[in-house]
């Protein structure tokens, strides 16, 4: 997956300089000077790393990294911030706000390409825990005084999709039993329906449940995971191959 960064400062100058640094990695990049445009972008475009200027005209980076974390499809995009101000004041501000680094100008090449490095793994982990498994298992919902039995289409960390009951709404709390072998005790927590799909296909996410159940949940999901990213791997490979010939 191409890997686009966000670079938002009112100086051009920190940009372009930002911008030659991520463009050597192979990075897409969009470079912005207003954080009233970059609230736009934020909301509309996916990116795998955001990079704010704390101090310029509102929002700043502080106020666009809350917007950002409070909603939206960038929630967990890292996201460094940049400032001249080492007070820890200043740190204090960027961390509450929810920002992932901190960056402090004049910024220097090596540390910057650091902490470009530190967000993969936060970038792999993202993309592991929205990865859909094709999995046909038996899941039990309950909500209101209604109770419904039936099956998932595929499931990943962060949620499942199942051919669901009539009735239900985006928005509505359910209490999930996730049955992923017959040998084993249900997965149970509450989760969200955040959209329905295809007529009776629904999508529920799973951010509610205990840190016991997020762990069964993971070992039994990751291995099949990495095995489905191994294949892909050797697919590439193979079809690249091909095409040399």
């Amino acid at each position: 997956m191409q890997r686009r960064a966000l670079i938002v400062d009112d100086d051009p100058a920190v940009c372009e300089f930002i911008r030659g640094i991520l463009r050597s990695t192979g990075a897409e990049v969009l470079t912005l000077t207003s954080g009233l445009e970059a609230q736009v972008h934020l909301r509309e475009e996916k990116f795998t790393v955001a990079l704010l200027d704390l101090r310029m005209p509102a929002p700043d980076g502080a106020e666009l990294t809350r917007q950002t974390r409070s909603s939206g499809i960038n929630q967990r995009t890292p996201i460094i911030l940049i400032s001249d101000d080492q007070s820890s004041a200043a740190v204090s501000l960027a961390f509450a706000a929810g920002v992932s680094f901190f960056l402090y100008k004049p910024i220097d090449k090596t540390r910057l390409l650091k902490l470009i490095r530190a967000t993969q793994g936060a970038i792999e982990h993202e993309r592991r825990r929205f990865r859909r498994v094709a999995l046909r298992s038996r899941v039990h919902l309950v909500f209101g005084k209604n109770e419904w039995e039936g099956e998932t289409i595929d499931v990943s960390l962060n949620g499942m999709r199942v051919r669901g009951p009539a009735g239900l709404t985006a928005g509505t709390i359910v209490r999930v039993s996730l049955y992923l072998s017959p040998d084993s005790k249900p997965i149970v927590g509450l989760g969200l329906v955040m959209r329905l799909l295809n007529g009776d296909e629904i999508g529920i996410q799973l951010d509610q449940l205990t840190m016991a159940e997020s762990g069964r949940l993971q070992s039994f999901l990751l291995p099949l995971i990495f095995r489905e990213g191994q294949q892909e791997v050797s697919t590439r490979v193979l079809q690249s191959v091909s095409d040399s010939r």
